[in-house]
């Protein structure tokens, strides 16, 4: 991109305002699939590659739920080409536990016909090939990398996202910096797929800006930054920091603070991938005021509280929203697709999974699309979702989006300013 097309994509950001938008982020692991490639039985199977465990744990109720409450919504529907969409879960763990593969054979021989998952791009690099050669869709509802829009992933495929490209949340960050009128600015990053791609689109936007990079630092994401890292981000003197992490954050944040880097010492703004509840009823957890005033985006248009009582009902303990709109949208447009091309397989569904969402009559519902592809056979149907609008681009990704700025409170608790919409 150029540094002009650049520019002026920060600054129509910086003009949407208030209206309106993990994460997440790997090793580049070819294995070919061993399972027989899914035919179409009549029966629509939604496997769910998610974490349970590991460094996005906290990403997985909402996006189990989000997936468990479409199903809920589609059956109450009259299901998909006249029976019910089953369902069948998965643990996609992190990078550094590798079960993903393994985990993605079981959702394989259950026959899942698309599977929605994983939320880290990282997870995702080392399962996609193995989905794909089995003929079975794989929707991300929290992939963020811009590596699934190049390369060997850049063509029309089995692989599609419901969340944006790291593009635009770097795009919007930058600005938001520029905005709290940050000049120059240190970036601590994991690096993998997910952390490299923000920490450059967030790097090249400021800089396209006129501001100063001090630092840009990548850790181990095994291991997390060492203390010649820590230092080297105290030690830029910057006017503000910006974290891009999973939940490593309450591992970090304390050594910032040893170093006179700390979010009281420096204005300091989060990511997606660490945008969680460190308050005392978190799962991970920050001494109270530790977070207080530190910023931070999270792709997706706002959560509806009809749709937030919706998702309690399929999962009373939920707490974290993140993704969940996500989720619900990844599997309507699913099923919609199966309706669209008249089979539930796979290979069938990712032939529909665009046109459905974008060019034709506006639909917000499951059952209304549903009964428009019924009514008029062939009908041509624009999706839009929980998530907000859905227009999936040539590579199976969103061509637009909205990021949602955060804020913490003294708690540590975590709550929306405003919404940026833009273009991809």
């Amino acid at each position: 991109m150029k540094r002009s097309n650049r520019t002026y994509r920060l600054a129509a950001i910086a003009a949407a305002g208030a209206l309106v938008l993990a994460a997440c982020g790997g090793s580049d692991d070819k294995s070919e699939g061993d399972a027989p490639a899914a035919k179409g039985d009549g029966v629509l199977t939604v496997g769910q590659l998610l974490p349970q465990t590991g460094s996005l744990a906290f990403l997985g109720p909402p996006e189990f739920a989000g997936v468990d409450l479409a199903i809920k919504d589609i059956n109450d529907a009259g299901g998909v080409l006249g029976k019910d969409v089953v369902g069948v879960k998965a643990d996609s763990g992190d990078t550094d536990s590798g079960i993903a593969p393994a985990e993605a054979d079981k959702l394989l021989k259950a026959k899942s016909d698309v599977i929605i998952g994983a939320a880290s791009s990282g997870v995702s690099l080392t399962v996609i090939d193995k989905i794909m050669s089995a003929g079975t869709v794989q929707i991300s509802p929290a992939n963020t990398s811009t590596a699934f829009d190049e390369g060997d992933y850049s063509k029309p495929d089995l692989y599609f996202r419901t969340a944006p490209s790291d593009i635009l949340q770097g795009a919007v960050l930058a600005n938001l910096l520029i905005e709290d009128g940050r000049q120059n600015v240190a970036i601590l990053a994991r690096q993998d797929a997910y952390g490299e791609t923000l920490a450059k689109e967030v790097a090249k936007n400021l800089e396209d800006a006129g501001s100063t990079v001090a630092a840009s630092v990548l850790y181990d994401e095994k291991n997390g930054p060492g203390d010649t890292q820590i230092t080297e981000i105290a030690d830029a003197k910057a006017d503000a920091v910006v974290l891009i992490a999973f939940d490593e954050t309450t591992t970090i944040v304390p050594k910032l603070i040893q170093a006179g880097a700390g979010p009281k010492d420096v204005p300091t703004y989060f990511v997606d991938g660490n945008t969680s509840d460190y308050s005392t009823t978190g799962t991970k957890q920050l001494p109270p005021g530790t977070l207080e005033g530190t910023k931070g985006t999270i792709p997706g248009a706002e959560n509806t509280s009809d749709f937030k009582k919706r998702l309690l009902t399929v999962d009373p303990d939920l707490k974290d929203y993140s993704y969940a709109g996500e989720s619900y949208d990844a599997t309507v447009v699913a099923a919609l697709a199966a309706i669209a091309a008249g089979d539930d397989a796979g290979e069938s569904i990712a032939k529909q999974m665009i046109d459905v969402t974008k060019g034709g009559e506006k639909c917000t519902t499951f059952e209304a699309c549903a009964a428009l592809l019924k009514d008029d056979k062939g009908a041509d149907i624009d999706y839009d979702g929980v998530s907000g609008e859905i227009e999936l681009g040539a590579t199976g990704s969103p061509t637009s989006a909205s990021i949602g700025i955060y804020e913490y409170d003294a708690e540590n608790k975590i709550s929306p300013v405003k919404y940026i919409k833009g273009n991809i």
